[in-house]
């Protein structure tokens, strides 16, 4: 059981997060920045195409991105989640900075999406005195250099250990457990041998009880794999997801919808 603000959800089956990118640089060419018209419209589309939960983003966080200041956040954040607010699915923000957790938290926002897994000291507090779900994600470095040669001895391991440890700083600030969502952090500072590696680990990441958030979708492992520019990976992409789900995942975010949810519906039918 997930419990995301007044939502909660079973988990019996995985949940699709819909992205909805407010950066004019996002790497898979959707960003909506300074339209919040387009924005809402695309999160519609989203919804209406059978997203369960819509993860708004107002920085980037792919490699090389320079970090946006927060009043620019702000500022792409709140027309378009105060609309979304009003729409009866659940809204996560991609955001580790505090004040726009306080923000969109008291905007109706449902869950957080932390890249850096609650690592600023103010963020667990804010999270704790709310009812939000928290997506605590594995990030070696930060966007703009974790990409330059990340290495592991043993990426399952450390990974493990680190959402370990951050799971116990949550829970220590009063977080429950049943608002706890992981992420191994598919290509934040990984190479694709570390992503492969944590990719067939995904049973054992899974196995410590907790929902496990994955998010690969149009992302460079797809692209190496499969030789395909960022916007020909949809079905690259619907197959991790469901290679995903079928090794554990709960929450598959994704760029592409409609294509993910068919694939589900077919494995589902037919297995």
């Amino acid at each position: 059981m997930l419990r995301c603000g007044k939502y909660q959800f079973s988990l019996t089956k995985p949940l699709v997060m819909g992205i909805v990118n407010l950066t004019p640089d996002s790497f898979s060419g959707d960003g909506h920045s300074g339209d919040a018209r387009r924005a809402i419209e695309h999160a519609r589309l989203q919804m209406e195409a059978g997203a369960d939960i819509l993860d708004l983003g107002a920085e980037s966080s792919r490699p090389g991105a320079v970090p946006t200041s927060l009043e620019l956040e702000l500022q792409r954040l709140v027309p378009v989640l105060r609309e979304l607010a009003r729409w009866d699915v659940p809204v996560s923000i991609d955001t580790y900075k505090p004040e726009v957790m306080t923000a969109a938290l008291s905007l109706g926002a449902a869950m957080i999406n932390d890249i850096s897994a609650l690592a600023h000291p103010a963020a667990p507090g804010i999270v704790a005195q709310s009812d939000c779900a928290i997506c605590l994600m594995h990030m070696r470095g930060q966007p703009l250099t974790m990409q330059n040669d990340p290495s592991y001895g043993d990426v399952v391991e450390e990974v493990q250990g680190f959402l370990a440890a951050r799971i116990e700083a949550a829970t220590s600030a009063g977080i429950s457990r049943d608002r706890l969502v992981v992420d191994p952090g598919f290509g934040f500072g990984k190479s694709l041998q570390h992503n492969a590696d944590l990719f067939r680990a995904l049973p054992r990441l899974a196995a410590d009880g907790l929902p496990l958030l994955v998010g690969v979708s149009r992302k460079s492992m797809i692209g190496s794999i499969t030789g395909r520019e960022v916007d020909q990976r949809i079905v690259g992409s619907a197959v991790a997801a469901v290679l995903a789900a079928q090794f554990g995942a709960r929450i598959l975010r994704v760029h592409d919808v409609a294509a993910t949810k068919d694939a589900l519906a077919i494995y589902s039918a037919l297995t």
